[in-house]
């Protein structure tokens, strides 16, 4: 499959933008690290005053180990921070712990499109890990038999479950970007010109979440005219 030129022509573009989007959110972080803020605030503590600023008083802010590991955890109630973020005084820093809290607002105010992704994570997490043993048993079969036809669709089923995750967590990310930025503006977190940088990072961010999404369709892609669901591709294998 790997070696498959429709398989390199389709997906191989996907996984260069990955790349390039991981390379350019490391890069941007990396960058608006060394530049401090004139507030002087910690991740961590902007982090908290956006939490009470909007009547969020059930969430803790915790570091967590890692680069660039920060997560809000819904089922715990709790906003993770990296180390550079948690103990950053950084535009980079306070850009990543504002989006972070960005989620925990979405969850407090039952924001529909986290809900349905949280809803989606045992489905995406199962299609993802089952979903390669039938589409590979299914390719080794060939579309073309009855059994490999029935495995592989299987399999393109399973995977949609993964590729659907990354949809939906588009609008999920953007959303939360949104609201950093304006709740950094309005809390004066940030003035102009370092609310500037702050949307620099979350942009660079964003491309990654992007990347993953195309990447997840054009395998979907695949797969479909593989099977021969999609533009009668070939069933002989």
């Amino acid at each position: 499959m790997f070696f498959d030129p429709l398989y390199l022509l389709l997906v191989g573009p996907a996984m260069l933008f990955s790349l390039l989007a991981s390379f350019w959110v490391k890069s941007s972080f990396n960058r608006w690290r060394d530049v401090g803020t004139r507030a002087g605030l910690t991740g961590a503590r902007v982090a908290q005053l956006i939490l009470a600023r909007n009547g969020i008083h059930d969430v803790t802010v915790e570091p967590s180990e890692g680069f660039l590991s920060d997560h809000y955890d819904p089922t715990a109630k709790a906003l993770r921070l990296s180390p550079d973020v948690y103990n950053g005084r950084s535009i980079a820093s306070l850009g990543v712990a504002a989006h972070e809290v960005g989620h925990a607002i979405q969850h407090a105010q039952g924001y529909s499109p986290l809900k349905f992704r949280s809803a989606l994570v045992p489905l995406a997490q199962f299609g993802s890990n089952l979903s390669w043993i039938f589409l590979m048993v299914g390719m080794l079969l060939g579309a073309a038999s009855p059994l490999g036809r029935g495995v592989l669709l299987l399999g393109i089923g399973l995977f949609s479950f993964a590729v659907l995750f990354s949809l939906i967590t588009l609008p999920v990310e953007f959303d939360a970007s949104r609201r950093a930025l304006v709740t950094l503006e309005e809390g004066a977190y940030l003035d102009a010109e370092e609310l500037g940088g702050a949307r620099k990072v979350l942009r660079a961010a964003a491309a990654t979440y992007v990347a993953a999404a195309v990447a997840a369709l054009a395998q979907l892609l695949y797969f479909l005219l593989r099977s021969g669901l999609l533009g009668g591709g070939r069933r002989e294998e």
